[in-house]
């Protein structure tokens, strides 16, 4: 779901104000005031340029930000390996299960590729008694959370629902429908506000879902009831083909002071600036101050899903462009030119990475196939006569091919 672009309607705009100029008061402007007419939205522009917050450059050099550094302050060289090793290490299963798709093994495969600092930063400010709301595309998050990555595989290769107990690690099961989670996000936090629990609620979402009534709704509700939510948005730029323009007219970020509540933009490749972020909108929330947007301003470096072709709707120039804002690389520069990492942690990690590949592979492939007869169960509390006679149709159905193998 999108809205019109900003060029159709003020294309739209313009056609129907030259159709009714004729006959109508007010439309005749001097030379003057059209002169300063056309100033005015190059002046607006400027003043309502977008704000990032950004710590570490692309070229991987740490700037100061006096509102957010004390986030991040304290941060040792161990914690900031520690922040390159889980980036490797879920773009290492994220390609793993993108090939196991097109081998076959799995169903369908949506990548994060590009997107990994937004999730393990944001990730990583989380403490254990918050609780996340997914879609379906927070791998990092669910690694983050302890959540183990062959169980993301199951449902993708179509062997169950889920594969993991939500409550068992406070992250929810990826959510399909879009913009849906945002609103479940919102309810759980407002029953946690009620619960006087200390600790607060996360829903993530992408540029597309800004667009669904679902997330507007959230919005509402948990600005009214200040529910301790924060709305975390990895804008990738692009919602399957639908780029960003036709998603909004102003930054995503800004969407919030509609609803009464602060948004922020930060760079989604800098696992710092996301990590210091949320944890400021994460203690906003526990203290009582109500919800806060996030816009994490990434890029999806690969398709939407496996089952997409991106080159039918961008260039390569543009994936270019964001190939050196890549948030590994530039994690990786500042700690070789801070010394913080050896080529000795860097082999290392590689070998590791190696081995969960290998490790994803074989999980993946002894996966047992499904009850064939599981989806008729739980449609009922106490059973149902059509539900009976489906089953036995499917049963019937099945022992055909056995008929047919034995003539």
């Amino acid at each position: 779901m999108t809205v019109e672009s900003t060029a159709a309607r003020t294309s739209r705009r313009s056609a129907g104000s030259k159709a009714g100029t004729t006959g109508t008061k007010g439309t005749t402007r001097t030379p003057a005031k059209k002169a300063a007419a056309a100033k005015k939205p190059a002046a607006a522009k400027k003043a309502a340029e977008p704000q990032l917050v950004q710590l570490l450059t692309p070229e991987g050099k740490r700037v100061k930000n006096a509102e957010y550094d004390k986030y991040v302050a304290g941060f040792t060289p161990e914690e900031l390996r520690g922040l390159y090793r889980d980036m490797v290490l879920t773009r290492r299963f994220d390609a793993e299960a993108t090939s196991l798709q097109r081998q076959g093994e799995l169903g369908l495969w949506a990548s994060l590729l590009g997107q990994e600092a937004a999730q393990i930063g944001s990730g990583r400010a989380l403490r254990d008694d918050d609780y996340v709301f997914p879609t379906y595309r927070e791998h990092g998050v669910a690694w983050c959370r302890g959540v183990d990555p062959t169980n993301l595989l199951g449902m993708f290769r179509g062997v169950n629902n889920g594969g993991w107990d939500p409550n068992s690690n406070n992250f929810q099961l990826y959510t399909i429908v879009i913009g849906s989670q945002t609103l479940h996000a919102t309810g759980y936090a407002m029953g946690v506000a009620k619960d006087g629990a200390d600790s607060a609620v996360i829903a993530y979402f992408g540029d597309g879902a800004s667009s669904q009534g679902d997330v507007a709704e959230s919005f509402t509700f948990s600005a009214v009831y200040n529910a301790p939510v924060v709305f975390f948005c990895q804008n990738n730029q692009w919602a399957i083909s639908e780029p960003t323009e036709k998603q909004s007219r102003v930054p995503i970020y800004q969407r919030a002071q509609g609803f009464g509540f602060p948004g922020v933009r930060v760079d989604g490749n800098d696992v710092l600036a996301c990590l210091a972020v949320t944890r400021w909108a994460l203690e906003r929330a526990r203290s009582g101050e109500g919800p806060t947007l996030v816009e994490a301003f990434t890029y999806r470096m690969g398709a939407h899903t496996t089952s997409d072709d991106p080159t039918r709707y961008r260039g390569d120039e543009e994936r270019q462009a964001w190939e050196a804002k890549d948030p590994i690389l530039r994690l990786r520069r500042f700690l070789e030119t801070s010394n913080h990492a050896d080529e000795g942690f860097f082999e290392e990690l590689e070998a590791e990475s190696e081995a969960l590949g290998k490790r994803v592979r074989e999980a993946v492939r002894a996966m047992p196939d499904p009850d064939h007869f599981a989806i008729f169960e739980n449609v009922y509390a106490d059973g149902h006569a059509l539900v009976d006679e489906e089953r036995a149709q499917f049963a019937a159905y099945q022992a055909s091919f056995a008929d047919e193998g034995g003539n």
